[in-house]
């Protein structure tokens, strides 16, 4: 197989050339270093009053909100956005100075004098560091995106495009969309209504989109379907960009707000002048960025097919080390399990460890999961749902295990070797003799190869197989739930019963009690469901939290208390099916059996070298 370096050597022009996984189907967050220069290298053509008064106009009238979502929501006021970019144009004269003849921001003493009126620019474009792009990756993709093609707005997409694929006619076959606007393509075109293009060349590589944003003052103008964009002041570059249909010099460049941000905002504009000024630069971090973008789905570098497979490792692909060792086999497996056996851990701490190992997993980017035993590193080692005082402690023993054990294992294995003797411990306690499939082979990684700030996105503010509920979640628990198990890649009856088994074992975060519908925790048993959905129990809010139910006997006493996602799977029509199947007085060992199905699949959805 071939490899090369990323963007090293590479044509930006052939970054679309993409690498292809063995199956392909959200991101992380990278917050900016505290401290950087607030001000731009050098000047900054500005606008005049009269562009800016312009927006400004507009912006007072303006009442529109953006709304932006992944795992978390974002609400962006174009209002603040335009209105601080137009300041901003405003402020800095063509000397680099402001309109009163102060310093630039480069030059304050303070380093803030533009800081915070950038900060709403920055946001136009927020995107890029909500996908685990830094500062010079966002300018990259956003400078190098925009030097191909345009945007599509040629006249009011509410006059002239049809409504969307589930409202439209029975004749257009589930397409949706039409556009009736002259020919609907080429100069006729509408999908954002902003009909930008932002330079002569837009199916060239080159250094003509940035040329461009500096080589012009802007002022704001309106798209032909109604859209606020910018052009050159004063008609300048008149004719310089060719028409989409038939390549006539016929237009001038336009810009979006969030490219006059790259010029105004302190921290992207000196990167944009270095770009600028440094093509061959400019090029390798467009080409590094984009391969980040469309390939970080993909997982470890493991997956990846074809030639053009990359020698470098790169850290965003949450790289693990090769193992230097044979994987233990069948007798030294047998000798650990004696030890996690002896070693003074309770089955709820060996089964909850092994489960916010492996839970991290996410199905839509391949991302976490047990292999690397990241859970010992920062940011995992200190999340809150993984309990760190208990996890620290768990760490320890096993760190012990592993030190005292004369054949090599890694702490990942270890992890999860102890989960599954915690789960055939649980079965023996409950009646049933079951062995919990293990496959060794995991490494562990450093904390040099783990990304802390894009790690940080897969922290679980919820977990319900842990009955876990962190603070400032705007969905019930048992979306929450049902989110947390479409990323884990299970179905139904495999989120039923792992939720129903992890109650009965008592692996909830803190030891907490809430949902643990058993007299003996610790025991593998369908209790849970038993008890959830005897019609004896009459279940009511709690009075302080109605998040918390508590279940009463014929008496009134209290028996059980639950939570959101504890009683859905008696409310849910669907899953109350699947919790009657369990609760049942012969499902006892389908219950066990299905559980272990269910659990190390978990265990392994990241060890792709399986497939």
């Amino acid at each position: 197989m071939g490899h090369h370096p990323v963007g090293q050597g590479t044509d930006a022009r052939h970054v679309g050339q993409e690498v292809r996984g063995q199956d392909e189907d959200d991101d992380g967050i990278r917050d900016r270093p505290e401290h950087r220069s607030a001000g731009p290298e050098n000047s900054v053509q500005a606008a005049g009053s009269g562009g800016v008064d312009g927006a400004l106009e507009f912006v007072d009238q303006m009442e529109a909100v953006v709304e932006l979502t992944d795992e978390r929501t974002v609400i962006l006021q174009p209002v603040e956005i335009v209105r601080r970019v137009g300041d901003q144009l405003l402020t800095l004269g063509d000397d680099g100075r402001d309109s009163g003849g102060n310093e630039s921001a480069e030059d304050a003493d303070d380093g803030q004098q533009h800081g915070d009126d950038a900060e709403p620019a920055r946001k136009s474009v927020v995107h890029e560091p909500r996908m685990a792009m830094n500062d010079e990756e966002t300018v990259a993709l956003v400078a190098g995106g925009h030097t191909f093609g345009k945007t599509h707005g040629a006249a009011d997409p509410n006059l002239y495009v049809g409504p969307e694929p589930e409202g439209a006619p029975l004749e257009e076959q589930g397409l949706g969309w039409k556009q009736s606007f002259n020919t609907g393509k080429g100069r006729d075109a509408i999908t954002s209504g902003l009909e930008v293009t932002w330079n002569s060349t837009p199916t060239t590589w080159d250094q003509s989109y940035l040329e461009n944003l500096y080589a012009y003052q802007w002022e704001l103008t309106k798209s032909p379907a109604g859209a606020h964009q910018w052009q050159p002041k004063g008609g300048a570059g008149a004719n310089s960009v060719p028409d989409p249909t038939d390549g006539s010099l016929s237009r001038p460049p336009t810009m979006l707000t969030s490219d006059l941000a790259l010029i105004v905002d302190p921290i992207y504009e000196p990167i944009t002048r270095r770009f600028l000024a440094n093509p061959d630069e400019f090029a390798d971090k467009f080409a590094r960025a984009w391969f980040k973008l469309t390939h970080r789905d993909m997982g470890p570098i493991q997956r990846y097919l074809g030639p053009l497979v990359p020698d470098e490792t790169l850290i965003w692909q949450d790289p693990v080390p090769a193992a230097d060792h044979e994987p233990i086999g069948a007798n030294e497996i047998g000798n650990l399990k004696s030890l996690i056996l002896t070693s003074g851990l309770t089955v709820s701490q060996l089964v909850s460890t092994a489960w916010a190992s492996a839970s991290t997993f996410r199905g839509s980017d391949k991302r976490g999961g047990a292999n690397g035993a990241r859970i010992r590193l920062e940011p995992q080692r200190n999340w809150e749902a993984n309990d760190p005082e208990s996890l620290a402690q768990v760490l320890r023993t096993l760190e012990g295990i592993q030190t005292s054990f004369a054949g090599q294992v890694s702490l990942a294995d270890l992890i999860v070797l102890g989960g599954c003797v915690g789960v055939e411990q649980a079965a023996r306690n409950a009646g049933h003799q079951v062995s919990v499939p293990f496959t060794p082979g995991r490494t562990d990684a450093s904390q040099e190869q783990t990304d802390v700030e894009s790690f940080a996105a897969l922290e679980p503010k919820a977990d319900g197989f842990r009955n876990y509920l962190g603070k400032g979640n705007q969905l019930p628990a048992e979306y929450l739930l049902i989110d947390r198990a479409n990323l884990l890649n299970l179905s139904a009856p495999e989120m039923t019963v792992l939720v129903g088994g992890l109650r009965s074992i008592g692996a909830n975060v803190q030891h907490s009690p809430v949902g643990v519908l058993t007299s003996t925790p610790g025991s593998l048993s369908n209790d849970f469901f038993v008890n959830l959905i005897d019609m004896g129990t009459t279940w009511k809010p709690k009075a302080d939290d109605q998040d918390l139910f508590e279940g009463r006997n014929g008496a009134g006493e209290v028996i059980w208390t639950g939570s959101r996602t504890d009683l859905v799977f008696g409310s849910n029509s669907e899953l109350r099916a699947l919790a009657e199947v369990y609760a049942s007085d012969d499902a006892k060992d389908k219950f066990v059996t299905d559980f272990v199905a269910a659990w190390d699949k978990v265990m392994n959805l990241d060890r792709f070298d399986l497939v």
